[in-house]
């Protein structure tokens, strides 16, 4: 797997983390579980009816050792069950190999609409709460009749059914515990989209997150009127440098639709019609019904997501909350996205955790689960919640998430680029231009999609421009760990009338802090800047997603949002950082500022320099709440 992920190969190849395609295996283990597989089960492939009449395309692996039964593990995806043919296997076969070699029978549908399945594809199709009849088909639907048949038809089940996947496919897996079949005994949604506006993948508290959708889109959003084995073609950005491709080709928007995408991606041409969290987004919001959950739930995600750690956390949250006599479990780890299936996890970019995590999560929590939920295996005994902790690299148990000994405490911005536990007098504001033709950009590398290293990548370069405020507390006496939510509260004045705010968080090393061994790249660790946690806020929705507001300039304005939970330790010697922007280039799109009512329609003319001011006075204390855990 390449270092880095362009935003269109990685979601190109985001179906080979559905299954054990880790890409640090040689090429002779690979070899060997290939044949270990194909000497071992039998593959079918079968066009499973719908209650509508549809036919989904499936492939099941069955064990050849007929002397006994066997649980199903279920795995349904819009991405692609290839390859295609009874006589051409995967190399790999569920989560991780340890599956594979325990026996189980293995089934991988397209699901509706997708590949060589029939029916209409709907992005994220909403689920619907009292179907009437055979006609009220969505996913959940889908996986019920999906398992119904398989338990009655496959021969040698043992009448229980695992359902996994990850990313898209996790969200295929919430949507099959709502309503679940009775056989279904253990589900574990990984990385699981849950609502595409709010916080997953192409949004992030309302904006776009271009270079995660733009590659993505010609892929994937184009329209598939007949079953097909292709996947669709990849943009051809014919450069590799993305910030200078985006700002001239994609910015305004508009130039994306009428240039780039020529309306003949589907999908784009929707959502723009949608450019506020109206009943389109709201209905495709799954986690509002993880209800009454019967199976087992395994929830997995990586600290370092880009794409889907809101999904994670809130499915969790949501069905842990609404299913309060279920069995509901989070595991969190070091892991970018899908990383526990296709990395060691032992580091992500430049920063080391000390650990093969991914192994370690496979082979003690996520086999252990499945083993005894489908076989009758020991319980592995696993805590509500397994979280590795950062900055201390080591794995913690608790009996829920976030931990109850915790305590919230507020970092407050002060003058002179202070960062402290309590208000201080001083200036009462910080200023800023906001420069829509110089965006600050996201990453150093010079790429065209986004990458997954700058979730934990040094933002020295970002805090020396004029543009980003930053803040930060004295050298730590003590180890401080922030386990839970991050929730800024800016108080903030714009002279535009439209503008994004972003908070990232950083852990700041002391000048001596040691580089890495090996260090084949010759990293330099003293000072470095490690983000722990960034998120953008479109400044228009902070009244409500549903209605935007503009910005009256120069009027001092609140803005209070929710940033992804963190499980963090800042080192004693080390500091605790906060900087402030308004653009996070091209990983979101630019903000004209000024206020647009479709934010996709503006045109190059509403693209205006901004003042931007952050308020640390006492009746406007800019700050941010946090969770410190009490050890």
């Amino acid at each position: 797997m390449l270092r880095r992920l362009k935003a269109s190969a990685f979601f190109a190849l985001i179906f080979l983390i559905s299954i054990p395609a880790i890409a640090q295996k040689s090429n002779e283990q690979n070899s060997e579980m290939a044949k270990f597989i194909r000497a071992t089960y039998t593959k079918y492939e079968f066009q499973i009816p719908m209650r509508d009449g549809k036919r989904l395309f499936t492939s099941v692996y069955v064990p050849k050792d007929n002397s006994q039964t066997y649980p199903i593990m279920l795995n349904r995806t819009p991405y692609t069950v290839s390859p295609y043919g009874a006589d051409n296997y995967k190399t790999s076969l569920g989560p991780s190999d340890s599956f594979a070699k325990s026996l189980y029978i293995f089934v991988y549908q397209d699901v509706r609409g997708r590949m060589m399945s029939e029916g209409d594809f709907v992005d994220m199709r909403p689920y619907i709460p009292n179907k009437k009849g055979t006609q009220d088909v969505d996913e959940t639907s889908d996986a019920y009749d999906t398992i119904d048949w398989l338990v009655k038809n496959i021969p040698g089940n043992n009448g229980k059914v695992g359902v996994w996947g990850i990313s898209y496919p996790g969200f295929y897996t919430s949507s099959a515990m709502i309503d679940a079949h009775p056989a279904v005994k253990a589900v574990s949604p990984q990385a699981p989209i849950g609502d595409w506006f709010i916080g997953d993948d192409f949004h992030h508290n309302g904006a776009l997150y271009l270079a995660a959708m733009f590659g993505f889109m010609p892929a994937f959003g184009v329209p598939h009127p007949e079953p097909t084995q292709k996947f669709g073609a990849q943009f051809e950005f014919g450069t590799p440098d993305g910030y200078d491709f985006y700002l001239a080709q994609a910015m305004p928007l508009t130039k994306v639709t009428d240039n780039l995408y020529k309306h003949r991606v589907a999908w784009w041409d929707e959502i723009i019609q949608h450019p506020n969290y109206d009943a389109y987004w709201k209905a495709r919001s799954l986690p509002q019904h993880l209800k009454d959950i019967k199976p087992a739930v395994l929830t997995v995600g990586g600290w370092f997501d880009a794409e889907d750690l809101w999904g994670t956390l809130h499915t969790y949250a949501s069905a842990n909350k609404m299913s309060p006599q279920g069995d509901v479990r989070l595991v969190m780890g070091p892991w970018c996205h899908g990383c526990w299936a296709r990395t060691e996890g032992d580091h992500l970019g430049n920063v080391w955790f000390g650990a093969k995590t991914s192994p370690y999560y496979q082979e003690h929590i996520e086999f252990p689960f499945f083993e005894h939920y489908l076989k009758g295996k020991a319980d592995p005994n696993l805590a509500e919640a397994t979280v590795f902790e950062t900055g201390t690299n080591q794995w913690r148990q608790y009996d829920s998430w976030p931990p109850k000994n915790t305590k919230k405490v507020s970092l407050y911005l002060a003058a002179g680029g202070k960062l402290a536990f309590q208000p201080r007098e001083g200036a009462p504001f910080d200023e800023y231009v906001s420069d829509p033709a110089k965006p600050v950009p996201y990453t150093t590398e010079f790429e065209t999609g986004m990458t997954r290293e700058h979730m934990t990548e040094d933002q020295r370069l970002a805090g020396r421009r004029t543009d980003v405020l930053t803040y930060q507390t004295d050298p730590l006496d003590r180890d401080i760990t922030f386990a839970g939510p991050i929730d800024p509260t800016l108080f903030v004045s714009t002279s535009g009338t439209d503008s994004d705010f972003m908070i990232k968080l950083i852990d700041v090393y002391p000048n001596d802090y040691h580089d890495p061994e090996p260090n084949p790249k010759e990293v330099r660790m003293g000072g470095y800047q490690q983000l722990v946690r960034g998120e953008i806020f479109r400044g228009r929705f902070r009244n409500s997603y549903e209605k935007p507001e503009p910005f009256e300039p120069n009027k001092v304005t609140k803005i209070a949002y929710n940033m992804p939970d963190v499980n963090h330790t800042f080192r004693r010697g080390h500091r605790i950082m906060i900087q402030v922007q308004s653009s996070w280039f091209p990983l979101a799109d630019l903000n004209p500022q000024t206020f647009v009512p479709n934010i996709y329609m503006a045109k190059p003319e509403d693209f205006q320099k901004a003042s931007q001011r952050v308020y640390h006075s006492k009746d406007a204390p800019s700050h941010i709440d946090v969770l410190e855990l009490e050890r």
